[in-house]
């Protein structure tokens, strides 16, 4: 999503480097149509942005939570202990990132042992994922990068929730 300026400019410098070296470099012999390389296709996790990106997502996310009076009675212990709140955090978007693709390891509890007593409803499982949703669009996650996301981490629900 956002890069910084440090990266912005290494990039800058590149291409800059890159457009020099082809300027002096003899043309390479055309190839056939059929002897391109096909494109690689980009993982979830880099169309959302890496791990940066997620970090971000996350962020806003659980600020969502937070503030959400219909689920957010079941975080209140971990929003108010703020080492127990990073790690949280932390785990949330290794899980994301693994997830996605990305080069993570989530070494959290498995969904049904972290949410064991919680007696989380579906409505209240619904309004997470609306607050995951909102968080995602303020970061102008791609609509189809939005639903792939949420195709991989929709089927915990059957983990989460205990309550109907």
């Amino acid at each position: 999503m956002r890069r910084s300026l440090a990266a912005c400019l290494a990039l800058l410098a590149l291409g800059t480097a890159v457009s020099s070296a082809v300027a002096q470099a003899k043309p390479a012999p055309a190839k056939p149509a059929m002897e391109k390389p096909a494109m690689a296709k980009k993982s979830l996790y880099d169309n959302l942005g890496g791990k940066p990106a997620i970090t971000a997502v996350v962020d806003e996310f659980v600020g969502r939570v937070a503030a959400d009076k219909r689920i957010n009675k079941h975080f209140a212990a971990t929003a108010a202990d703020p080492a127990r709140l990073a790690g949280f955090k932390g785990k949330l978007v290794d899980q994301i990132c693994e997830a996605s693709g990305g080069p993570c390891k989530y070494t959290g509890k498995d969904m049904k042992t972290a949410h064991a007593g919680m007696k989380i409803t579906s409505a209240e499982f619904n309004a997470l994922v609306g607050d995951l949703r909102g968080a995602l669009v303020k970061f102008k996650v791609k609509k189809s990068d939005q639903k792939t996301l949420l195709g991989v981490l929709g089927p915990m629900k059957k983990d989460i929730v205990a309550a109907k």
